[in-house]
């Protein structure tokens, strides 16, 4: 009955909430309230994190595809942390790096499950409303997309589970809470059907393949808990699953092309250069469109996708056979090579067959650090690691294009592979940035940029911890035969069912990535994936990339900044900004460096980068171990010795009219010593330590962990001349009218 004027009060009679728990947190399920029109929603609450999972598919199929066309996107909305997002407009834009890749974890796993001849166009979105810290928005979405395609009546295989596992203090934990992140040698995200593993994306501090199994199979334990709690929702509410219009090619009209052309593809094939087999396919299409006129572009090209992936599958199921002539463990011809490019802080390129990257290492201060405006715990990243694939890699005629998710993931692998043997920023204060280029693509073009990444980094003189390689497997299987073959190329790749990337160390796994286009891998195929790219991966490391380049080198770049670190008292920052900065931007403009000041408010650390070492001696100006001030003037340098061209002491005169022209006159007597025998000041690191009392004039040792007091060379300085210095100098630091005036000493490495 209609009302007049007013409203009735919605009951949501469908309103229901499911509950569980996921790794011993609350787990909630809440439908039947919002997003009506979709074709399933839920809201997913796990502990306090709150993500808004919906699934839609178009009516109709789309025409002129050849592929299902599916879209997966995580949404970050910065109100979730009770952020307000840092741009100009103040508003989220385009997805962060962050969600592109969860994204792709995402759908990876769901993808495969799908229909293949379907062409209806499905999007799912997950939403993330509130974060907790704790609690996975990732896991909770993932789950969530599960849960609501299952629901649906979107024809899909499912459903999937997924789990995070980390590895503290050598346990395996599921979903670890932040704190547990922080501290875990394992960030591994599974997903998984009831019986098979579908998705595997992780990173590792050099864990080894054992370990990472027993992470994958506990992890799969805890997703059989979620499918059977998806599977009595959708027992409860499920839609009945519809019929699709099945868009494809007349199979009639396939087997006969395949009767009569199966010999010319063969030939056609049997070669390991892309460019060749390509080119000896075209005329026998040619062939096959003139002599099937009603066939479409669209038709033809998946004639020639069915007719290749037979062909391929059929050689390595039957006669154990590779297109290119390899053996099934043998991975492609191999070079590597460093200092390409003379004017770039490192490089190495690194080849594997028909695929060749070219990677640069760049190396900023801190400040270049990239921001993170998402909901990472991470305000700041100091590695970055970016990939590029233009069309010529490929022999593409079209021009370049921004880079998409499949870009952004390569990057993300690579980056995520070579984090865990970079040095602390204590050790090595830079922001370091490697940016790999695809000069020719024929498969495995990710594991290529770890190798190519790896060369840049020692070129550059990065200390990493060890180098790192990468390589990846490939799968076929019919029924329940199965082979998996190394070092897959890009035809093997397209027409197999798994690529299974793995990079690491010697000593263990630091990063894998899992993308398969079947219904998922047993343990068995996933341990022997494990164990055949770790054989190639330690074939890389001592055959390819150690002769290559054993070690980092020992200098950085002429051409790269030099950056050290000092402390600075608290109460000193302001002397050392000064007034609107004023006191730091004219030191950085007059030693043409960076000066970047970090501040935890027990703490002040400055991080200086100077482009040329000379230009701390220009007679105006200093930086200095501790930044020595006088109210708020930097000290001039009337008041500084320099040896070897760099500052000796700096001292700090507050009333020194009697004392002034001692203290010049033992400065100018060092710069005479210095002038009159050279020699003396030649070591590498020249620098005097005074506890106060008494100093003592010497070297630092090129790994700077020794202090060596000098001692009288011959040929250089005569025991006489030597003494006269070291007391001169001792003096200085002794007379105790002096010592209230100092307060620093400062160490400078010398650079050529």
């Amino acid at each position: 009955m209609a009302i007049e004027f007013g409203s009735r009060k919605e009951t949501f009679e469908n309103f229901k909430v499911y509950e569980t728990t996921l790794a011993g947190r609350p787990f909630k399920v809440e439908m039947g309230k919002m997003c009506g029109l979709s074709n399933a929603s839920a809201l997913i609450r796990y502990g306090e994190t709150c993500v808004l999972c919906n699934v839609v598919m178009s009516p109709k199929p789309r025409e002129g595809v050849d592929f299902f066309p599916l879209n997966v996107e995580y949404e970050e909305k910065l109100y979730a942390a009770g952020r307000i997002p840092g741009s100009f407009m103040r508003r989220e834009g385009r997805p962060g790096e962050r969600a592109i890749l969860t994204s792709r974890v995402v759908d990876r796993p769901m993808r495969p499950l799908f229909p293949k001849e379907m062409r209806n166009d499905v999007c799912i979105t997950m939403t993330v409303m509130s974060l907790d810290p704790d609690c996975s928005p990732e896991i909770a979405g993932m789950i969530g997309a599960s849960l609501v395609t299952a629901v649906s009546e979107i024809p899909w295989n499912g459903p999937i589970g997924g789990v995070q596992v980390g590895l503290v203090d050598g346990e395996i934990v599921l979903n670890p809470t932040q704190e547990q992140r922080k501290v875990s040698d394992l960030a591994l995200t599974v997903a998984a059907t009831m019986d098979k593993i579908v998705m595997i994306e992780a990173g590792a501090n050099e864990v080894d393949e054992d370990t990472m199994l027993n992470a994958i199979k506990a992890a799969h334990v805890e997703i059989k808990k979620i499918i059977e709690f998806i599977n009595k929702i959708v027992a409860e509410r499920g839609k009945p699953k519809i019929d699709f219009q099945v868009v494809g090619l007349d199979m009639d009209v396939f087997h006969a092309i395949k009767e009569k052309y199966l010999d010319d593809f063969k030939a056609a094939m049997d070669t390991d250069d892309k460019n060749v087999r390509d080119a000896a396919l075209l005329p026998i299409m040619d062939k096959i469109a003139e002599e099937y006129p009603d066939l479409t572009a669209a038709d033809l090209d998946l004639v020639s996708y069915k007719m290749q992936k037979f062909v391929v599958r059929r050689w390595l199921l039957d006669e154990g056979k590779r297109v290119d002539g390899r053996g099934i463990n043998e991975i492609r011809p191999l070079a590597a090579e460093v200092g390409i490019l003379p004017r770039v802080h490192g490089s190495g390129m690194f080849t594997r067959g028909q695929t060749q990257v070219l990677t640069t290492c760049t190396l900023g201060g801190t400040k270049d650090n990239q921001l993170m405006d998402d909901l990472t715990d991470e305000q700041t990243k100091r590695y970055i690691h970016h990939y590029n694939f233009p069309p010529y890699s490929v022999g593409e005629a079209r021009a370049p294009r921004s880079p998409g998710r499949r870009e952004i993931g390569h990057g993300a692998l690579a980056e995520r592979a070579l984090v865990p043997v970079l040095p602390s920023l204590e050790e090595f204060p830079y922001t370091i940035r490697c940016v790999s280029e695809v000069l020719s693509s024929n498969g495995s073009t990710s594991q290529a940029s770890i190798c190519g990444s790896t060369l840049a980094l020692m070129d550059a003189g990065v200390p990493i911890k060890a180098p790192v390689a990468g390589i990846s497997c490939g799968l076929i299987t019919e029924g329940d035969r199965w082979m998996t073959m190394l070092d897959i190329q890009g035809v093997e790749d397209f027409h197999g069912d798994m690529d299974f990337k793995v990079g690491g160390t010697r000593r263990g796994i630091t990063a894998i990535q899992m993308d398969i286009k079947v219904d998922g891998l047993t343990y068995d195929i996933v341990a022997e994936a494990l164990e055949k790219c770790r054989k190639g991966r330690l074939f890389i490391l001592d055959e390819i990339i150690k002769p290559c380049i054993a070690e980092p080198r020992a200098e950085l770049s002429k051409y790269a900044p030099k950056m050290f670190s000092m402390q600075i008292p608290v109460d000193k920052i302001k002397d050392v900004i000064g007034k609107g900065g004023k006191v730091i931007q004219e030191m950085c403009a007059n030693f043409n460096c960076k000066i970047d000041i970090e501040e935890d408010g027990h703490r002040c650390q400055a991080f200086v980068a100077v482009f040329d070492w000379t230009d701390l001696t220009r007679n105006d100006w200093l930086v200095v171990n501790q930044f020595t001030v006088k109210g708020s003037k930097t000290v001039r340098p009337d008041m500084v010795a320099f040896v070897n061209g760099l500052p000796l002491a700096v001292i700090e005169l507050k009333n020194p009219a009697d004392e002034k022209a001692d203290v010049f006159a033992a400065f100018n007597q060092i710069q005479n010593y210095k002038n009159e025998i050279p020699q003396l000041f030649e070591p590498n690191v020249v620098c005097v330590i005074s506890d106060g009392t008494v100093a003592r004039l010497g070297s630092i040792s090129a790994d700077q962990e020794r202090f060596m007091p000098w001692r009288v060379a011959e040929g250089i300085a005569t025991p006489e001349q030597h003494l006269e210095l070291e007391v001169l100098i001792r003096g200085l630091f002794e007379r105790q009218t002096f010592l209230k005036y100092f307060r620093h000493f400062i160490a400078y490495q010398t650079s050529g």
